[in-house]
Parts: structure tokens; C-alpha cells; sequence
């Protein structure tokens, strides 16, 4: 399923949402945030879903862009590692499923094929399909 958003539009745009500019003595992660939300979403790196999906900013357009990252490549990196961008996606909670349903399913289904995985990331997987499968 490919997600049907105009990617050439940045989430201020899509959200219809301008932030003010963050702070002076705003910290790297804050700061970064802002930025990638006035970049167009199909510019937007692993890591930078990675970081933004981490911080539940732009779920409504980054889950499912998320979601299509890691049907091709369940164990996409940013930089903090092999599956950082799964791990990041895993960590939504429950509230957030039960308003992207279609999504966690999608999700399970990536999950159910994994193997090999670290024993926290396996524990995330764990956590994550007990979450879908008892909403």
C-alpha cells in the first residue's frame, strides 16, 4: 500500500501547523525537530523519521511513510543503529494504534517475518504484537 500524500509538502503544510521558531537555548533534539517539519516529508531520511516518529511528532504522515520504509527494509538504520527506525515505530503506545489499526497490522505482518533480532529489540516485537493483538 503506498501512502497517498503529496511528499513535496512539509508536515507544517500537511498538518497545516507552522511552529514558531524554537528557542535561542532550545537543545540539538528540539532545534532539529523544527527543521525537518518544514522539509518536504519524501526528503526525509530513516533518521529522520527515526527521530521525529521517536518524539510522536507527525504521526498521522510519518507512520504510514514509516511503515513503507520497513516493509522494504525491516531493520532500516539511522544513526543509532540496525532497526533504530523499527525500534522508534515499536515504541508508539497503544493509544497510538488504535487510531492507525490498518497500520499495526501492516506492522505485525513485518514483525511475524523477523528473526535473528538483538534480545531488547525481540522484547520490543514481543511488546508491540501483544499491544495490536489485544487493542
Amino acid at each position: 500500500m503506498t501512502v497517498s500524500v503529496d511528499r513535496s509538502r512539509s508536515l507544517e503544510e500537511l498538518e497545516r501547523d507552522r511552529w514558531p521558531a524554537p528557542p535561542p537555548d532550545a537543545t540539538r533534539l528540539i532545534a532539529t525537530a523544527h527543521a525537518l517539519r518544514s522539509r518536504p516529508v519524501g526528503t526525509l531520511t530513516v533518521e529522520d523519521l527515526r527521530l521525529l516518529i521517536g518524539q510522536d511528532i507527525g504521526l498521522a504522515v510519518l507512520l504510514p511513510l514509516a511503515v513503507e520504509v520497513l516493509r522494504d527494509n525491516p531493520l532500516a538504520e539511522g544513526h543509532m543503529g540496525e532497526g533504530d527506525l523499527l525500534r522508534a515505530v515499536l515504541a508508539r503506545t497503544s493509544a497510538v494504534w488504535s487510531v492507525y489499526p490498518d497500520l499495526a497490522r501492516q506492522l505485525t505482518f513485518i514483525v511475524g517475518s523477523l528473526s535473528d533480532l538483538s534480545p531488547d529489540l525481540r522484547s520490543e516485537v514481543e511488546r508491540f504484537v501483544g499491544l495490536a493483538q489485544n487493542p
